[in-house]
């Protein structure tokens, strides 16, 4: 596997929480925490979303980028998702990580210091060279768009 060397700073509210880590030897992401004061959870109502603090700053190397995405846990058991999934993390930033949830569920969602809230993934990060040309190469498909392959697969033999 793979290895990439990214170092990060905590600031001083995600004291005392436990750095990123993976939780198995296959995990691709690493655990984005809640680093909201003990006293201070966020309570997000139904269809709200809150914006919530990791206190952790990254270091990215440049030509990689970390990618927030959701637990599936929280998704599954409470409807509480990250909003824009995926966050996007450029190797050029230097502030604050938070985590955009929002709760799809029909109960207001309670998060707390501690709570591991969405998950890191760090991936290559590649620039196009974008330029125009007069025509594209031509397709089978077209440009037929949103839900023109269908909803179900072909059985074999058809």
């Amino acid at each position: 596997m793979t290895t990439l060397n990214v170092p990060f700073t905590r600031l001083p509210h995600a004291i005392g929480l436990p750095a990123p880590a993976y939780e198995t030897e296959g995990a691709a992401g690493v655990d984005l925490i809640a680093a909201l004061p003990d006293t201070e959870p966020v309570l997000i109502p139904p269809r709200g979303w809150a914006a919530i603090p990791t206190g952790l700053v990254f270091e990215i190397p440049h030509g990689y980028q970390g990618e927030v995405r959701p637990r599936s846990g929280l998704a599954l058991r409470h409807a509480v998702t990250v909003l824009n999934a995926p966050g996007t993390i450029d190797s050029d930033y230097r502030g604050e990580v938070r985590v955009l949830l929002i709760n799809f569920g029909p109960e207001p969602f309670s998060v707390t210091r501690g709570m591991r809230v969405a998950q890191l993934v760090f991936t290559q990060a590649f620039r196009a060279n974008l330029h125009t040309v007069d025509a594209l190469n031509v397709t089978a498909r077209g440009s037929r768009g949103f839900g023109s392959t269908g909803l179900h697969s072909k059985m074999a033999g058809e």
